[in-house]
């Protein structure tokens, strides 16, 4: 028996609807599908990719994906790899990149278009997660919830110095109003705060407390900033020096899109000079933290030596709802792109530019 039926036996136990029909999906001459990350077990009770051959391989390691993409119409991934010419130099029948997640920064979009190879990520099934995380982290910021947390498990019981400030009346800028920025506006709701919202590819959302605006009304008025941008060429280090010195007030910072969107050092140099007055992040610019070269050390402890910064390790879209909820869509999304022969148009793609 192939080592990779080996593996795919292994994890048929996790799977009860695989079993019963994993002889049948072996031997029948159907759209194949492999899987190379972890993906919650409602995806393969989902009605209908009974008629779909899976392999899933949620252990396989990377350098074994481009001979495991022989003869696959379809590639189920959610980080393990870049989606290139590379990975795909032996994929011979490849139509569709599946990303469970919200980005695509590891998909070389160019590339697949190009090959007029389709792709759609899952930005709806973790909004919710990602939403709730950056109120909760900027909740945090304003009362100094992990600082005095610390503090007193140190036997440090310091009230004035944790003094906190509340968001009623704040001005609340959203940069990307997609699937994650207008969840968290929606959750603002109640907070009676002033919502303006930036989004270079949507309009006309304007609607109670939200206000469709201009990155000039953000610079003036902020007193937060959210980012919900997804990471592209345009996005790269959109939060630099320049962009920090164009705000007028001093701001509190939060990125929960992904971290080379802010540039770390000119982060650090304006909450040393006091422009930024908290930061909260659940990305890093390299979030391999254990493998930090000695200048990206550096900084790192830097940011993490301020007691007005929050960090968490990118959990924001992780809960248990949101995994069950990408395998879900993820399903869906791949039974809805055959079923309405969108695997007949070149290039087709719903990969959203705000996730």
């Amino acid at each position: 028996m192939c080592p990779f039926v080996n593996l795919i036996m292994k994890y048929i136990e996790k799977v009860p609807i695989f079993e019963l029909n994993f002889k049948q999906r072996m031997s029948a001459t159907q759209i194949n599908i492999l899987i190379i990350d972890d993906l919650h077990p409602c995806f393969f009770e989902q009605q209908g990719l009974q008629n779909f051959k899976i392999t899933y391989l949620p252990e396989i390691k990377a350098e074994d994906v481009p001979m495991a993409l022989v003869n696959q119409q379809v590639l189920v991934v959610r980080s393990k790899v870049t989606v290139n010419s590379s990975i795909c130099k032996f994929a011979n029948a490849l139509q569709l990149v599946a990303r469970a997640g919200s980005g695509v920064d590891n998909l070389d979009i160019e590339w697949l278009d190009s090959k007029g190879i389709s792709y759609f990520n899952t930005p709806e099934a973790n909004s919710q997660a990602v939403a709730e995380q950056t109120l909760g982290m900027l909740l945090s910021l304003m009362s100094n919830i992990t600082k005095s947390d610390r503090e007193v498990r140190e036997i440090k019981w310091d009230r004035e110095g944790n003094r906190g400030d509340e968001l009623q009346g704040k001005i609340v800028g959203i940069i990307g109003y997609g699937h994650t920025g207008s969840r968290f506006a929606k959750l603002l709701q109640g907070f009676d705060v002033k919502v303006l919202a930036y989004d270079k590819y949507k309009s006309g959302f304007s609607e109670g407390h939200v206000i469709e605006s201009e990155m000039d009304n953000l610079f003036n008025e902020a007193d937060i900033l959210s980012l919900h941008v997804p990471l592209t060429k345009e996005t790269k280090h959109l939060v630099n020096n320049n962009f920090i010195k164009g705000f007028k007030k001093p701001f509190r910072l939060l990125n929960l899109s992904r971290g080379e969107i802010h540039r770390t050092t000119d982060v650090i140099e304006s909450i040393k000079n006091k422009k930024i007055i908290g930061f909260a992040a659940d990305v890093l610019e390299n979030e391999r933290i254990n493998q930090l070269n000695n200048i990206e050390l550096k900084l790192f402890d830097q940011l993490r030596s301020f007691s007005n910064v929050v960090l968490t390790p990118h959990i924001g879209g992780w809960t248990h709802q949101s995994y069950r909820n990408i395998s879900m869509i993820m399903s869906l999304k791949i039974l809805d792109f055959f079923d309405n022969s969108a695997h007949l148009e070149r290039g087709f793609k719903e990969a959203q530019k705000f996730p």
